[in-house]
């Protein structure tokens, strides 16, 4: 959006009687309520009434929606692998090297970036800004699939989905050893009391957490293991720390992994976690149809692989 917008809106239903002003103009905008309460704090309503207001047959609203500011990151032409796409989402299958958002020591070169190149003015602006709105990351080193939201409502309602761990999220990975055929691995995830860059499991605080694996296939007689991660609920580094905490480490996990004695040269040598984000399924904030997106194996973990059945 990058005109100022005049909506006229009338309460002509009147099953939205009685419903706060904020709720109202919501439902008929595509912005969240605490963006519409925002915007009522600013003066961009008329007439001016608290966001509690609770409104009445036949009354008509007003209301500015300002043009998006421009976000910080700079808009980079990057090539995307896009799964799904539409006016209100888009979901990418995320390359492994490829960081989610800028921050300290990656400016540019991110998923952010190549979003605001892809995107344009098909995003309405997230909080009053013109960005993409990330519902959830995953690590640099980790592929797959990733959804993103183009406007508010989207934004709020996805961000829900995940919050109450609806969301269907289903991994691959190459762990070391030969795990047994499922399995499901429950603790506490938080900081590392010695170590504020790694995540623990902890006896006390952090966020309960639970990975559900099976064995799809085992590798390098039983040095290596394919598995399939079902996520019930979705904090950092959950798989990671999880699967380690059974001993059975990511093959290139360098920060909670180390290869065991005895582990072929080609599994020490894998240069990131062997981790990709297979499939996610949600439901669609506008249609609320259910949405299923599966993103192919990358070649590094399907040569792995393959090597397996060589060597």
């Amino acid at each position: 959006m990058n005109e100022t917008q005049k909506l006229h809106i009338q309460v002509i239903n009147p099953s939205e009687v009685g419903l706060r002003l904020d709720k109202f103009l919501s439902l008929k905008t595509d912005l969240s309520r605490t963006r519409i309460a925002s915007l009522i704090k600013e003066g961009y309503l008329n007439p001016n009434l608290p966001a509690d207001f609770k409104v009445v047959l036949g009354q008509s609203f007003d209301l500015i929606l300002p043009p998006a500011q421009d976000a910080v990151p700079n808009a980079q032409e990057i090539p995307l692998d896009i799964l799904y796409e539409d006016n209100d989402l888009i979901v990418l299958n995320k390359p492994a090297g490829m960081v989610v958002h800028p921050g300290a020591g990656n400016f540019s070169g991110t998923l952010v970036n190549a979003l605001l190149a892809h995107c344009g003015d098909s995003l309405s602006g997230i909080g009053g800004v013109k960005r993409p709105g990330i519902v959830h990351r995953i690590d640099k080193e980790t592929s797959g699939v990733l959804v993103v939201a183009k406007n508010d409502v989207t934004h709020q309602k996805l961000s829900e989905q995940f919050s109450v761990h609806s969301i269907h999220r289903i991994y691959q990975a190459i762990v070391y050893g030969f795990t047994p055929p499922s399995g499901t691995v429950r603790g506490n995830i938080g900081r590392s009391s010695t170590n504020r860059q790694k995540m623990a499991i902890l006896t006390q605080g952090g966020k309960p957490a639970v990975t559900h694996f099976k064995l799809i296939k085992p590798l390098f007689n039983g040095k290596a293991s394919l598995i399939e991660c079902r996520l019930e609920t979705g904090r950092t580094h959950q798989i990671r720390v999880h699967m380690t905490s059974i001993k059975h480490p990511l093959v290139g996990d360098k920060t909670y992994g180390n290869a065991p004695k005895g582990t072929p040269e080609i599994l020490r040598l894998f240069p990131r976690q062997a981790l990709h984000a297979a499939e996610l399924g949600f439901i669609h904030p506008r249609t609320e149809k259910n949405i299923l997106i599966k993103a192919p194996m990358p070649t590094d973990m399907q040569l792995l692989i393959q090597a397996s059945d060589i060597l």
